[in-house]
């Protein structure tokens, strides 16, 4: 390396000295892409603090197709006593400008703490995705293997850009993205508390983690995956590995410690205090959180018919199946745990408070086509040691821990209703051909259904990326509009013409690629109005009455809780319903068709998944015969 690279090296970062030069051939150029993604990263702007009126506006707005005139009535009042001049709405914006200034972004704590830290529902099914991806050919623990060795080696393929600094920065309309998120998923790890979690990162420090965590039979062991010479585990290597792992753990009679995972948070959080009492407990769970990633060998789950598979697939990846199937082999804390069943089926959940569903999804698709390249690496043939068992020492008390985390979950199995809908009529391509943008036109779907089904509209979230922004997350779209009710609403009306119809059709499509663009810009309401809300709390105000009103209520209330997630894998996302009387729908729409995932809690005598994903496949032949039946001006 010449004496002129090393300089530009030093001046990049002095930290990012871990460049593990036996990989590269050409390290001047990885010190270009590191030093444009740093100056990148640096040089994104914050996120804007909306104007306080045009929010207020824009809430009232939003208001108007999901309460009744008289409750809209009164919520202008109390909008008008919070706009005052010299008011609380003022004094709190200020507060809410002043933490702009002083932040990196005034939102991102804010928002992981209330939707994700604060909560004390089990993150399993309540927070935590599922994603599902095409069926594998192979039926026994070999094919098991061989591919959870290759799906381990893509993993540390992308891990590789990460170390490096060389992951490819993403852009949205030419402006690019915070990358922050993609190096908030490996080494991370959510700790239960008693009255709020935390996220700790292990990849953050002087000596990050060469192992992952794999379960198999309820069994954990730690795998170290990097050669002494820091080059990463060959497939067969891994291969061999994970073999030596299957025959270590046959015998099932294990307690299921990773079950006491998917509990009630508060629960939780006073078992993992009695579990690291032991000296031995809390080395193994710290061995489990300070892994890189977690990679759960699945038991294979009781045959279904060809058309439930997918939906059963998709239970799995978000709860295991029940304590006598797989939620024993999990450890729900862990920001990634890769799932490979024995029986073919194969995916991932994630726990969602470190990052969304966009780098999940690149991670995947990175993994999937690094798994298709014919392995040219040749083994080396040192052999390599046994992988570390976890122990755990179980006490009467654990032990009962146990129980109860085994009754709780297998309450939430029966509890959750999951349905996926491949719907092969037409896709993004079709779509795009009749000049028609695929998310809003699916969007409206959803609203046609949703009111053919109930006959009213509901509050609708769709999740929106703020990466435009130093370390933005997300903001709601809400589909929900005047416009999209007035759709809805005469497209079953004899009375209205064709035209007529695919006029309010544009229209209301028009109406959510607006109030999408707001949203991606930082101009849209939800998070504001949250950001008023904790400021209201962090100085210790009585917190004003728009806050407690019954429109805020409706309005918060969201029956559809919605997110596309786009991928080049023919795969899928599912999530749970964000309310009790609510549904979960997550969408990936392909060139020629669209996956569905659709969820809704059994408990609930208003909501039927099965139901609604009939109604959804019907809104979305009934829009494609609207659009083949009117003639285009």
């Amino acid at each position: 390396m010449s004496a002129e690279v090393l300089v530009v090296h030093r001046v990049a970062r002095q930290t990012l000295a871990r460049a593990v030069p036996t990989r590269l051939a050409r390290p001047v150029i990885v010190v270009q892409i590191r030093e444009q993604s740093l100056a990148h990263q640096d040089g994104l702007p914050k996120l804007p603090v909306p104007p306080l009126r045009q929010t207020c506006e824009r809430y009232l707005a939003a208001l108007e197709p999901l309460v009744s005139e008289e409750e809209i009535n009164h919520t202008r009042k109390l909008m008008a006593e919070f706009l005052s001049s010299g008011g609380v709405g003022e004094r709190l914006q200020k507060g809410l400008e002043r933490r702009a200034r002083k932040t990196e972004n005034w939102l991102s704590d804010w928002w992981m703490q209330s939707a994700y830290l604060d909560s004390r529902m089990p993150i399993a099914v309540y927070t935590s995705p599922g994603m599902v991806l095409p069926q594998m050919h192979f039926q026994d623990c070999q094919g098991q293997m061989r591919f959870a060795a290759k799906l381990i080696a893509g993993v540390l393929d992308f891990k590789g850009m990460i170390d490096n600094e060389t992951l490819p920065v993403e852009y949205l309309g030419g402006k690019p993205l915070c990358m922050d998120q993609y190096y908030q998923v490996l080494s991370s790890c959510r700790i239960p508390g008693p009255k709020k979690d935390t996220v700790v990162n292990h990849a953050i420090g002087k000596k990050p983690p060469t192992h992952i965590t794999v379960v198999h039979n309820f069994q954990f062991f730690f795998l170290d995956v990097y050669n002494s010479d820091g080059t990463p585990l060959t497939v067969d290597q891994l291969y061999m590995q994970l073999e030596k792992i299957w025959n270590s753990s046959l015998q099932t009679n294990k307690e299921p410690i990773g079950i006491l995972t998917s509990n009630q948070r508060n629960t939780w959080g006073k078992a993992y205090n009695n579990l690291i009492k032991d000296k031995t407990n809390k080395e193994s769970v710290r061995a489990i959180q300070k892994s890189i990633f977690l990679v759960c060998l699945d038991a294979p789950m009781p045959r279904v018919s060809d058309e439930i598979y997918y939906s059963k697939v998709s239970a799995q990846m978000l709860h295991g199946g029940g304590s006598r199937w797989n939620s024993g082999n999990r450890w729900f804390d862990k920001t990634l745990q890769f799932i490979v069943g024995e029986d073919g089926s194969c995916g991932l959940t994630y726990e969602h408070a470190p990052a969304e569903g966009p780098p999940i999804v690149f991670l995947v698709d990175h993994v999937v086509e690094f798994m298709k390249k014919t392995e040219m690496v040749r083994t080396p043939m040192i052999p390599l040691p046994m992988p570390q068992k976890l122990r755990f020492n179980i006490t009467p008390e654990i032990k009962k821990d146990i129980e109860k985390a085994k009754q709780n979950m297998n309450i939430m199995v029966h509890d959750l209703d999951v349905r996926v809908l491949n719907f092969s009529h037409y896709g993004r391509k079709y779509l795009k051909s009749c000049k028609m943008g695929p998310d809003a036109f699916i969007q409206m779907a959803f609203q046609l259904a949703y009111y053919r089904m109930y006959s009213v509209c509901c509050a609708t979230y769709e999740s929106a990326s703020l990466r435009m922004f130093k370390l933005g997350r997300t903001e709601a779209i809400r589909t929900t509009s005047t416009d999209s009710l007035k759709f809805v609403q005469a497209m079953d009306d004899e009375s209205k013409q064709n035209e007529e119809k695919m006029a309010l059709l544009k229209k209301a499509i028009n109406t959510h690629r607006d109030y999408t663009r707001m949203a991606i810009h930082g101009q849209a309401i939800d998070r504001h109005l949250l950001g008023l809300r904790m400021q209201s709390i962090e100085d210790l105000t009585t917190l004003p009455e728009i806050f407690m009103d019954t429109s805020y209520a409706v309005a918060m209330h969201f029956n559809l809780f919605t997110s596309q997630v786009g991928s080049k894998t023919d795969c899928f996302m599912c999530i749970g319903p964000m309310v009790p009387d609510g549904y979960g729908i997550c969408y990936n729409p392909m060139a020629d068709h669209i996956n569905f995932a659709v969820t809704a809690f059994n408990s609930c005598e208003e909501t039927n998944a099965s139901k609604l994903t009939r109604f959804l496949e019907e809104a979305l032949l009934d829009m494609k015969a609207l659009l083949e039946q009117t003639p285009s001006k």
